[in-house]
């Protein structure tokens, strides 16, 4: 039974409850760009980072021509990017992975000792992972008869991901890959949430990372009309317009690529070793749709905000800011939105969609909108939804004007993924 929002509990966890995780540091690529700071600037700047398609050359009428692209890193800056073993992992996943990871904890000031390491926990993930060395592998075995590489299966493990970063860091605690396709980067924070309440870990590395520009993956997000198509017959649009969520004019997700990564921790930890977490995890819930592969189920979706809100001590009333799934889909769009207006009612707080500015970096897209809206709840900044036209179907406020200044103290992130797996987190400011 979907909880309805008149009974949610009225009790409030303290601002110092031990039992939220705190966040510590984070990191992120996206098609805003590789420097955290270089991505808050165009975000709040209304910019897009949606252009055209160059990851491998399109054929005539090939129906997908754009995408989000995230920029070369510069990896001289990074030893362990240039390392001879690096070189055996070919996928991007596994670099930008492990970028996100080295900034996020370098920026949290944890350092993993040998004391530390079997209470740090992994569920850093992937929602494709390193398909792109199979694909590779498998166009050379049938146009020149040559066998895969060695490392080509180690490269399609998408639990590798985690691994990857276990060996890289030291870190000993519990790993698991959390895969919920557009909702891996929510889902991993749960589970890394998780880990901690039940006293296995005392910091979890959270995150995800998909690079899923490949042509027979785009081609079949085209098929099954899942991916931008331009309208036939109008005039051809300039990529940065083609995102559009909640529009009446909406069209499809734009695919893209990224990686996020936010380090939890235990607040007592973070106290006992200096640190200055500014935000908390304040809430969290999971629902499965069990409806259908790809259309989301109204209420299993409603069950799983109302159950967040809930499992944070608060009313729909107290949530300042809600980050969107907003995928620029039809249904998906109308299905989050209905939802919103049941759990909201009167009260709906400002809507940010940040995929109309990202494109949709599938299972990476959560972990960077978190990021994004952690940034701007620090900031006092709810970032627009660009290329918005008012759907008289989704009676949202999409800030459409440009990034707004709010204050912030609880803010909603959604993430629904294919198959009905639904994630959504509270996040409250602390400091």
């Amino acid at each position: 039974m979907v909880a309805s929002t008149s009974s949610l509990p009225n009790t409030r966890p303290t601002r110092t409850d031990g039992r939220r995780p705190v966040i510590v540091g984070y990191d992120a690529v996206s098609p805003l760009g590789v420097d955290m700071d270089a991505q808050w600037e165009r975000a709040s700047q209304g910019l897009s980072g949606i252009g055209g398609l160059t990851r491998f050359p399109l054929r005539e009428r090939f129906p997908v021509r754009i995408a989000g692209q995230v920029d070369d890193i510069v990896t001289d800056a990074y030893p362990f990017l240039t390392s001879r073993d690096m070189a055996l992992w070919t996928s991007p996943v596994f670099k930008h992975a492990l970028l996100v990871v080295h900034r996020a904890l370098k920026k949290s000031g944890i350092e993993i000792t040998g004391d530390i390491a079997p209470r740090v926990a992994i569920t850093f993930s992937s929602a494709i992972g390193g398909l792109d060395s199979v694909l590779h592998a498998d166009r050379q075995l049938v146009s020149e008869g040559k066998l895969p590489p060695p490392y080509t299966n180690a490269n399609s493990c998408i639990n590798m991901v985690g691994g990857k970063v276990s060996i890289m860091t030291g870190a000993t605690g519990p790993i698991t890959s959390t895969i919920t396709a557009c909702a891996t980067g929510s889902t991993s924070m749960i589970l890394g949430a998780m880990f901690i309440a039940q006293g296995m870990a005392d910091v979890a590395i959270c995150g995800a990372v998909d690079f899923p520009l490949l042509e027979s993956i785009l081609g079949g997000f085209a098929t099954m009309n899942g991916a931008y198509r331009p309208k036939e017959g109008q005039p051809v649009e300039p990529p940065e317009k083609a995102s559009r969520p909640f529009s009446l004019n909406r069209r499809g997700f734009v695919v893209s690529e990224g990686a996020g990564c936010i380090i939890i921790a235990r607040a007592d930890f973070a106290k006992a070793h200096g640190l200055a977490p500014r935000i908390e995890m304040a809430g969290w819930a999971m629902t499965s749709d069990a409806h259908h592969f790809v259309a989301p189920n109204l209420e299993t979706v409603k069950q799983c905000i109302a159950e967040s809100i809930a499992h944070s001590g608060l009313q729909p009333g107290d949530i300042d800011a809600v980050n969107a799934h907003g995928t620029s889909t039809k249904i998906g769009d109308r299905i989050e939105g209905d939802a919103l207006k049941d759990i909201f009612g009167g009260e709906m707080p400002p809507v940010s969609a940040n995929k109309s500015q990202t494109g949709h970096a599938m299972g990476a897209s959560s972990a960077i909108e978190i990021i994004l809206a952690m940034e701007g709840m620090i900031r006092d900044m709810v970032l627009p939804t660009i290329n918005y036209s008012p759907d008289p179907d989704i009676p949202i406020d999409c800030v459409p004007e440009g990034a707004r200044r709010v204050a912030q103290e609880h803010v909603l992130k959604n993430a629904f993924g294919f198959g009905g797996c639904n994630s959504c987190i509270v996040l409250r400011r602390i400091a």
